[in-house]
């Protein structure tokens, strides 16, 4: 019996439906009611009993997958677990209710976590200020290019050229074009790290920026990091701190003080709260001394024993959203720094690389660990080999590993190393699920050389089978339609 997926394909004409009888006052209720909510025309909905829409909605939300119900190594985007205390507060009434208009004197507790989050974020990445505006990783790269960029016509300088490594999130490159700056490409070398002679040929007075993530894609942290910091610093460029990879230094390095000027932080990754699918989330940027008046248009301050928010000066580059920030995100992250403390913090960072590298020797005799020579809180697989001699593609080792009941690494990039998967498990997971998980890559390795066709028509264990990536890329269905 076919699975019907869509309430509309559930109606039933028999079932019965509730009726409301308004006929005696007909009348001064439709005048009541907007003509625009009105439809003589119900035949769209569909004709179902409220238990089976009740089993319905449920069944599906029980096909879905978080990180509440698997383990979830998606390289680059820090899937741990969100604790449930971060939600208890962010719902509390008296935070969840707040009209955004209300008078700060009615307001005053949300101003303070917005006041000690952001000093607490200070402190944390070793910046001298930090604006929660930004809602969004690639938003806080786009403020902080806009930071940079106010603050060389402040000097009536023109820098048109921001450079990216070529290991770079796509949001890089791309937050650089939206700021109206050039992106030139910087090299890696043999092993993965900025290539430093690639570097000095492209540095000059015509860079504004160079945007660097630390760890960088590879899961290798720079090792030539305060020689980049000097290239850069000597031609006044300043040196960008994309924050997709914070989590492997949170507790034992920062930002701020090992050179960089600008960092812009992913709190729904780093800082614990629940993310995907385009949101919710949080960027805030945080800058050197020199970068603080060209921040965005507002700024939560503290006088005379009292929260307010005050405009900044003149050369401020204006607000970049709507009121002040994602505050519920905020507030879940400030919850989360608060309940670890300093001594939970200082193990963040260790446990996340401890992880990394545990699952790294579990693997390493059976995969090709393009991670060289260290590894930090992921790493990335290079299944070139493997794809080679079985002509199968990265994507079937992929979806295979959703039969076994997880969620796949990120599967080809960093772009610089083809056919690969980057696995990144955080601090989060126990060594019982690392052990379980690098049993399952070395199966699924094995399965690949005695029977490939399990890879290739996987997966068949999942609600939705393989699916036609061009078809579905080319004629996608967005609506539904009874016709079809």
């Amino acid at each position: 019996m076919k699975d019907k997926n869509i309430i509309f394909e559930k109606s039933n004409n028999c079932i019965s439906s509730y009726s409301f009888n308004i006929e005696k006052n007909e009348k001064d209720i439709l005048n009541n009611i907007p003509q625009s909510l009105l439809n003589d025309n119900l035949s769209f909905m569909p004709d179902v009993s409220e238990g089976d829409v009740a089993r319905h909605f449920i069944r599906l939300s029980n096909r879905n997958y978080g990180v509440d119900t698997g383990f979830y190594p998606l390289g680059s985007c820090t899937m741990k677990y969100n604790p449930k205390i971060n939600e208890k507060v962010a719902g509390n009434p008296d935070f969840a209710n707040i009209h955004p208009y209300s008078s700060t004197e009615r307001v005053q507790g949300v101003l303070e976590v917005l006041y000690k989050c952001r000093e607490a974020l200070v402190e944390i990445t070793g910046m001298d200020e930090i604006d929660l505006s930004p809602c969004a990783g690639a938003h806080g790269e786009l403020t902080g290019l806009y930071i940079i960029k106010a603050y060389f016509k402040n000097k009536k300088e023109e820098r048109p050229i921001i450079l990216v490594p070529d290991s770079a999130h796509g949001t890089n490159p791309a937050s650089a074009s939206v700021a109206g700056f050039k992106v030139v490409s910087v090299k890696s070398d043999a092993d993965g790290f900025v290539d430093i002679d690639d570097l000095k040929q492209k540095v000059s007075k015509d860079v504004a920026c160079f945007m660097l993530t630390n760890p960088n894609t590879l899961g290798l942290y720079e090792k030539n990091l305060d020689q980049i910091v000097k290239i850069c610093h000597d031609l006044d460029i300043q040196l960008y701190y994309d924050g997709a990879n914070l989590n492997a230094i949170l507790g034992i390095s920062k930002p701020g003080e090992t050179g960089f000027d600008v960092v812009h932080l992913n709190l729904h990754k780093s800082f614990a709260t629940p993310h995907g699918g385009g949101g919710p989330g949080a960027g805030p940027v945080g800058v050197k001394k020199h970068l603080i008046d060209f921040l965005p248009g507002e700024n939560v301050v503290y006088k005379n024993n009292k929260y307010s928010l005050e405009k900044r000066g003149s050369l401020s580059i204006g607000k970049v959203r709507s009121f002040y920030a994602n505050f519920s995100v905020v507030l879940k992250s400030y919850v989360y720094i608060v309940s670890l403390g300093k001594e939970g913090f200082s193990k963040l960072g260790l446990l996340a690389l401890l992880n990394a590298n545990y699952l790294g020797v579990l693997l390493k005799e059976y995969f090709d660990i393009a991670t060289k020579p260290h590894i930090m809180h992921e790493f990335v697989i290079s299944l070139q080999k493997e794809c080679d001699e079985t002509h199968l593609t990265v994507m079937d080792f992929a979806k295979r590993i959703l039969d076994y009941g997880y969620h796949a690494p990120t599967v080809s990039f960093p772009l610089i190393v083809h056919s690969c998967l980057m696995v990144e498990p955080t601090e989060t997971e126990s060594k019982e699920t690392l052990d379980k998980f690098a049993e399952i890559l070395i199966k699924i390795l094995e399965e690949s050389k005695t029977n490939p066709d399990l890879l290739k028509n996987s997966p068949v264990n999942t609600p939705i089978k393989r699916v036609d990536d061009v078809m579905a890329a080319r004629t996608p269905v967005l609506k539904y339609s009874k016709d079809e």
